[in-house]
Order: C-alpha cells, then sequence, then structure tokens
C-alpha cells in the first residue's frame, strides 16, 4: 500500500491560523516536504512539534525529487507538503509532485487553510469573483505585458503577487493595457503590520506609501461606463494613449468599458481627432 501525501496550508503570518488539523497533520507526516527546511522547522517549532524529517521542494529541484518521494511513499511512509507561507501549490511548488501522485492513484489530501490570494479578496473591497490569480508576473516587462493582455477583455478581477520595488512600474503596466480601474495592494497580510491600500489606476501619480515585503496585487475587473457621447470616449481612449497604449488596444479596452461603440468606430474617432 502506497503511503498518503498530505497538502498542508500554514499559517501567512498569524500563528493563531494554524489550524489544529494541519498541525496534527504534520506531527503525524514521516516525512515533511518544504521549500525552506530551516523556515518549515521553525514554524513547528514555534507549534510545539518536533523531531520530524524534512526534505527540500522547491523550484528548482521538483522534477528531480519526485522519483526520490514516491519511492518513499511506496514504502507506507506519510508525506506532508507545505510552502513558506499559506497553502502550496498557489505560486509554490507541488503541482508537478502531486500530478505525479495521481497518475500513480496515490492519495492526494488537502488540509485547507490560509491563502494569500483569497485572504487579499475578502478585504479588498473590490468584486471577489470571478477572478483569475495569475501567480507572480514575468520579471521581463515585454512578456509582463503580453500576460495581462491576454486577461483585458475578461471581465474578472485580477490578483497576483508582486515585489514591493516593482510594484509601481506593475501598475502603470497595467494602466497601459488594462485602462482605468480600481486596484488594491495587501502586504503584510495577517501580520502586525498588515494593510489594505485602495487606489485608481489612473491616479498613480498621487500614489506615495512606502511598501514593505511581498504585496498581493488585487485589479478590479474592467468598468463599464455608459459613454454615449463622442467627448466621453475620445477623452477616455486619449488618456490611454497617453499613458503608452497603443490606438487599437486602446480602442478595444475602451470599447469593453463602454456601451454601444464599436473597435471600428472608435478607432475612426481617433482618426478624425488626429487629422484635426
Amino acid at each position: 500500500m502506497y503511503g498518503t501525501v498530505w497538502i498542508v496550508a500554514t499559517p501567512l503570518g498569524n500563528l493563531g491560523d494554524f489550524s489544529p488539523r494541519a498541525r496534527q497533520t504534520l506531527e503525524e507526516a514521516d516525512v515533511i516536504l518544504a521549500e525552506d527546511t530551516r523556515r518549515a522547522g521553525h514554524l513547528l517549532q514555534l507549534a510545539g512539534v518536533a523531531g520530524k524529517r524534512f526534505l527540500s521542494l522547491h523550484e528548482h529541484n521538483e522534477s528531480s525529487r519526485i522519483a526520490e518521494v514516491l519511492a518513499l511513499l511506496e514504502q507506507g511512509l506519510t508525506v506532508a507538503v507545505v510552502s513558506d507561507a499559506g497553502t502550496p501549490l498557489i505560486a509554490d511548488p507541488g503541482y508537478r509532485l502531486v500530478a505525479a501522485c495521481r497518475q500513480q492513484g496515490i492519495s492526494v489530501v488537502p488540509v485547507p487553510g490560509p491563502c494569500a490570494p483569497i485572504t487579499a479578496l475578502m478585504a479588498s473591497g473590490l468584486p471577489p469573483y470571478p477572478f483569475v490569480f495569475l501567480g507572480f508576473l514575468p520579471r521581463k516587462g515585454g512578456d509582463a505585458r503580453t500576460l495581462l493582455r491576454s486577461y483585458a477583455q475578461i471581465g474578472a478581477t485580477l490578483v497576483f503577487f508582486e515585489r514591493k520595488n516593482r510594484v509601481l512600474p506593475t501598475l502603470e503596466l497595467a494602466f497601459e493595457v488594462l485602462g482605468e480601474r480600481e486596484f488594491c495592494l495587501a502586504r503584510e497580510l495577517t501580520k502586525k503590520h498588515e494593510q489594505f491600500i485602495n487606489g485608481r489606476l489612473g491616479q498613480l501619480r498621487d500614489f506615495t506609501e512606502e511598501l514593505l515585503g511581498e504585496v498581493t496585487v488585487v485589479i478590479g475587473p474592467p468598468e463599464e461606463i455608459a459613454a454615449t457621447s463622442r467627448t466621453d470616449v475620445l477623452d477616455r481612449v486619449q488618456g490611454m494613449m497617453r499613458a503608452g497604449m497603443h490606438a487599437k488596444d486602446a480602442a478595444r479596452t475602451v470599447r469593453d468599458q463602454t456601451s454601444g461603440w464599436s473597435v471600428k468606430e472608435i478607432y475612426e474617432l481617433i482618426v478624425e481627432q488626429n487629422a484635426e
């Protein structure tokens, strides 16, 4: 009989969110797979769990670690997977291992709990569903632009992680690609200095906050505006073009945010305006 793989959510920062079931599962596990074994060991020490066997499982060794883990499971051992914080697999390692276990018919059991994207949505004040979680945006601006553009026409809230020093450039890029939308920056979730910063992408010049730690970014869905006049449409599309968006992309974005206008009609307005 194969052992079982447990996918265990751990606190984002507040130890009070460590569920009794999660603690018991980790206490009973024969082996714990962790992104950072020292960090996981410290967490378990705080929870009063000691003497556990750890193996690292991170983005650079997950594929090569699978055969070893399957061998442990073949011996009937119980394996638990944790991330540095929150729910494993959600922008963290573990997917390849779970897929391999499913293919082998090995039992995989989730132990749900803290999850940063859900926690951010809960208090952001933006529409919580439908939403799309993008993980970490690509580091290269061109790749990030391509990714955001692929979701620009979807009427959903976008959630992703970003590093503090890249937040403002990323929000500026989001405005270029997505147009005017509400956003919320959630930082230090569940910790002493937890903070939710709300704003609008078109008003980033007023953004003066200093950010610490990893940030969960929530960007609201497209805003439908009953822009029936020529002036309304032109003002909106020209604002996007001033921010660096191409005319056709701006026309598509405004089309999705307004009623009664086609991309062709909006683009013709742009051409007419430029000819004047």
